[in-house]
């Protein structure tokens, strides 16, 4: 029988989060993760998982069983023929990437942090950019989920509704303990990078949504901005002399071409081309906003941080998500633009936060369930029109409400 080891503190990332377990748990495999949730759930704990703490929100607190699955990693199988492939949950990104390289193949898109746990990336609703490419659990065909007596439950195509509802779950179906992601032949892409004061952002942007398989750009209010997130200088193919409220814009398209290294432009396989380098110095807000209110909401944050919230330098991040069926998803059934927001490590941001919040829900924004938000119960039945249903799966799969926790239940209870 695996033993629960005595719990102590945990913290995620950046360290704006964390709690004390009772017990912590590290299976090694699926067996023994069954066995520990099964025992777990005998003794009336609580039990939530922690992937690479990457979430900004109180997703993964509990003071009963912390589970990490660092120990269950790997490619399980490769599908050539299919171009599947079958991962562990506790598989981080860049692993997925190198053995898809390996074999021909490519994850259709990816965000841009790739240090990430698949299963957590995933079930939070994590994206890349890209108007016409849905968010990365959208890839997901196949997952096994532990349910709280240590039943192993498998869900795939042959029921696309309980597939829709478990990509993006935030853990409370279950815990993931293997993945199929749908993969493509694997491909090169091609990056350039440049810098656009922000109206000719504006003028260019439905331009270079339309026709370039990503697009995204970091609106800078001041200089420093770029610092904070070690965004590369790139005056000499600056449009403009501006350092100030500029936007840092970046085009990635699939290519044919060698690989190649240039100061601003390079040629590389994916996965080598999607990463960027980010230090844990932020905490984040990001919303999933409807495509077609994209320009306003970011004008009016632009607006606020400009005018009354001046101390709030952070980049906003803008990126392009297409809609998705997943119940949960930030993206359900609704083609979107993702506007991020971060406050600094010590500094009291919650105003801004709030007021950029309030801004958004005016056009009735879905958050990323791993970064701040502050949606209620309420909120969430308005916002998703799959929510009751969510709930009600829930209820069934997990009466006792075992892999909930306050953050959670108040969301999804």
């Amino acid at each position: 029988m695996s033993a629960f080891e005595k719990g102590g503190l945990w913290r995620n990332w950046v360290g704006n989060q964390s709690c004390v377990p009772l017990y912590k748990g590290a299976p090694a495999s699926e067996a023994e993760l069954a066995e520990m949730i099964a025992r777990a759930h005998a003794q009336g704990l609580n039990i939530r998982c922690a992937g690479s703490g990457h979430s900004f929100t109180p997703i993964v607190a509990t003071g009963g069983l912390l589970l990490t699955l660092a120990g269950m990693t790997g490619i399980r199988t490769i599908d050539t023929e299919r171009q599947r492939v079958t991962v562990s949950a506790g598989t981080r990104i860049s692993e997925v990437g190198r053995a898809l390289k390996a074999a021909g193949l490519s994850l259709v898109n990816q965000g841009d942090i790739d240090t990430q746990a698949v299963a957590g990336a995933l079930c939070t609703g994590t994206h890349g950019t890209g108007a016409r490419l849905s968010n990365m659990a959208s890839q997901i065909v196949a997952m096994r989920l532990v349910q709280p007596d240590g039943a192993i439950l498998t869900v795939d195509e042959r029921d696309m509704g309980m597939l829709h509802a478990s990509r993006v779950a935030v853990g409370t179906l279950g815990v993931i303990s293997e993945i199929t992601l749908q993969a493509m032949p694997a491909y090169n892409l091609h990056e350039r990078l440049w810098r656009d004061d922000f109206e000719t952002c504006m003028e260019r942007y439905d331009e270079l949504a339309a026709t370039h398989r990503h697009f995204g750009f970091f609106w800078c209010p001041v200089p420093e901005s770029r610092h904070l997130y070690c965004l590369p200088d790139t005056a000499a193919v600056s449009s403009t002399n501006k350092t100030a409220d500029v936007c840092e814009m970046k085009v990635m398209d699939i290519t044919e071409a060698p690989p190649t290294e240039g100061a601003f432009e390079r040629i590389a396989y994916s996965s080598d081309i999607y990463p960027i380098e980010y230090v844990p110095n932020f905490h984040e807000l990001e919303y999933a906003v409807p495509a077609e209110h994209g320009k306003d909401a970011l004008r009016d944050v632009r607006e606020l941080m400009l005018t009354k919230h001046t101390n709030c330098i952070y980049p906003i991040e803008f990126r392009f998500t297409a809609g998705d069926p997943a119940w949960m998803s930030p993206f359900h059934q609704q083609d979107s633009v993702t506007l991020s927001v971060s406050g600094g490590p010590g500094i009291d941001y919650w105003d801004y936060l709030r007021d950029v919040d309030a801004i958004l829900r005016r056009y009735n924004s879905r958050p990323h369930w791993g970064k701040m938000h502050f949606l209620d119960a309420e909120d969430v039945t308005a916002l998703y029109p799959k929510a009751e249903d969510f709930r009600a799966l829930r209820r069934q799969m997990d009466p006792g409400g075992v892999f909930l926790n306050d953050h959670l239940r108040a969301l999804f209870g």
